[in-house]
């Protein structure tokens, strides 16, 4: 190990990230109160140097973004229950570690989402094959271009079939299995265009996918330029006529008791929001068509702490029933594509009137991919969009020693993603508590990704000493390996450095739950605030559970937490 590692540490460099964020958010989106408690952080590691096999500071940033996370509740909790309740704010690299690859490290009767027999566990909500079917899912990947030396991620999302028809290609191959025999087939068909081309052939059939840039070039364009200046994350006001609405100290330290939050998402960065603010005490109903996919492994973890219902927003008794919801509700998370709530009547200013008829404020969250301004900001896209639009991909790609992108592992950008929005949620209901009105807070895949980027990339000495820790295996990897691929063989190789971090259970939460018939595991709070209960009420359950009532929160579950 050089002097230079050595010099290293993750618990400094997250120190000095949590200050920079205060650089970079204006006041009204992250309240100057909460830099006064910093004082209060304890940043803690078992091993004070990074675990990912990539150039950037993951782990520090997001540790980061959790203390400012605790920070805001800390402030929520003073105004609830008096100044100098609750104590000091830990945030453990570990466990922030953990929680930024949680799906890999889950677990559904002692499967995890790589093992082959775990779908006979899960509820089928892959209703395209787009993920179970090993040719389906590699529409949602990245190749080679008929511009040389470009690369372009095309993207199925959750259905593939217009994605591969686009290209000229049959929506099933049945006989196509392996990894290389269906790379074979894709690749030469996007390399019979040029990124012109398939932007433009995205663009007419509404597809997710995007070039993959180097992060200097993206500066360069319309969107990137406009899109560096602003903040990671913003909170706007959306109407200041209702009256302040404090938290209601109900006699527990669950900071959020009483707070009721619809959740309208899918996949990872949106369901994590609401997680988090499970995680908090919050009533967490999520609510998804019975009509639309959703991978059914990330429901393991991201559906933690909270009831799951199925309602159809395109009938007239699904609206009845989800206005009835509304009504009521505190928090609403929409992590769906730009426009979609809207199109249905239930976007941000639908819900700004709805709040200042009943009197009430209300909190609004939403997450997408390319953020909220410039000419990009209506594009739909998921986190290897993102990766590989901010330049994050080309990066890794050249931290493997190679000419070409290569998309991360893990679904890290999602889990720092959450993060944010969960944020947004917390200084929404912040300002709520001490200003009244209605909030709208806005986090992105992209301004995650362009955080990475201004905290800085890792000194070259510590990614060395990664690169060298990885394996030849991992180095292998190319291009055109799917995210599961890459994933995997780094989860093997961490699991050969650290397994007594990897395969430890104390960072798990350990469950039977009911709604599986099996017991489940899945990544703790990473968050924990002396005087505060930060912990889940209930066991994971598939989408589609419960009935679509707040009442059913009052009911015991069956679920139970296992020693």
């Amino acid at each position: 190990m050089g002097s230079d590692e050595k010099a290293y540490s993750c618990v400094a460099e997250s120190s000095r990230i949590f200050d920079l964020l205060f650089s970079l958010v204006d006041p009204l989106s992250l309240p100057r109160e909460a830099e006064a408690r910093k004082s209060h952080v304890d940043f803690t590691a078992k091993r004070d140097q990074p675990y990912f096999f990539i150039p950037f500071k993951e782990t520090e940033t997001t540790a980061a973004l959790k203390a400012i996370e605790g920070s805001i509740a800390s402030l929520l909790a003073d105004q609830r229950e008096g100044a100098g309740k609750v104590g000091r704010i830990r945030v453990d690299q570990e466990k922030t570690t953990a929680f930024l690859f949680q799906a890999y490290l889950a677990r559904v009767g002692g499967l995890g989402k790589l093992d082959d027999n775990v779908r006979s566990l899960l509820k089928d909500t892959d209703l395209f094959q787009a993920q179970s079917n090993p040719y389906r899912r590699m529409s949602a990947n990245l190749y080679a271009t008929a511009d040389k030396g470009e690369y372009y991620h095309i993207h199925g999302s959750l259905e593939a079939s217009t994605t591969l028809r686009m290209i000229g290609l049959d929506s099933h191959r049945p006989e196509l299995a392996t990894h290389d025999d269906i790379v074979a087939v894709i690749e030469p068909a996007v390399q019979r265009f040029t990124v012109d081309e398939l932007e433009s052939m995205n663009s007419r059939n509404r597809q997710a996918g995007v070039k993959a840039f180097k992060h200097e070039e993206f500066l360069r364009t319309p969107h990137g330029s406009v899109n560096w200046a602003l903040p990671p994350w913003s909170v706007v006001g959306l109407e200041d006529g209702t009256p302040k609405v404090p938290l209601a100290d109900r006699g527990d330290d669950r900071l959020l008791s009483g707070i009721k939050v619809l959740e309208l998402c899918r996949i990872i960065a949106g369901p994590v929001i609401a997680r988090i603010l499970a995680e908090y005490g919050a009533d967490v109903l999520k609510v998804t068509s019975p009509h639309l996919s959703d991978v059914p492994f990330f429901q393991v973890d991201g559906n933690m702490g909270k009831h799951t219902t199925d309602l159809d927003l395109k009938t007239a008794e699904g609206r009845a029933t989800f206005e009835k919801l509304l009504a009521e509700a505190d928090v609403v998370v929409d992590g769906y594509r730009p426009g979609a709530l809207e199109k249905l009547g239930y976007g941000a200013t639908a819900l700004s009137a709805l709040a200042a008829r009943r009197g009430r404020g209300i909190v609004y969250v939403s997450e997408n991919c390319f953020g909220y301004e410039g000419e990009w900001a209506s594009r739909p896209g998921w986190q290897q969009i993102a990766d590989c639009v901010s330049g994050v991909a080309w990066e890794q790609g050249k931290f493997m020693g190679l000419d070409e992108p290569v998309v991360p592992p893990f679904p890290i950008s999602d889990y720092g993603t959450g993060c944010i929005g969960a944020i947004t949620a917390l200084v929404g209901l912040h300002h709520r508590a001490t200003k009244g009105g209605s909030w709208h807070g806005k986090a992105s895949l992209l301004q995650y990704d362009l955080l990475l980027f201004k905290a800085g990339l890792l000194p070259a000495a510590v990614q060395d000493s990664l690169r060298s820790q990885a394996g030849e295996s991992f180095l292998a990897l190319r291009h055109a390996h799917s995210v599961d691929q890459i994933s995997g063989r780094a989860l093997r190789q961490l699991r050969t450095l650290h397994a007594d971090f990897v395969d430890q259970p104390r960072y798990l939460d350990h469950w039977y739950a009911d709604g599986y018939e099996v017991d489940v595991s899945a990544v703790l709070p990473v968050v924990e605030i002396e005087g505060l209960d930060i912990s889940f009420q209930r066991a994971s359950r598939p989408n589609g559970t419960d009935e679509a009532s707040w009442d059913s929160f009052r009911r015991e579950e069956k679920d139970h937490r296992r020693g």
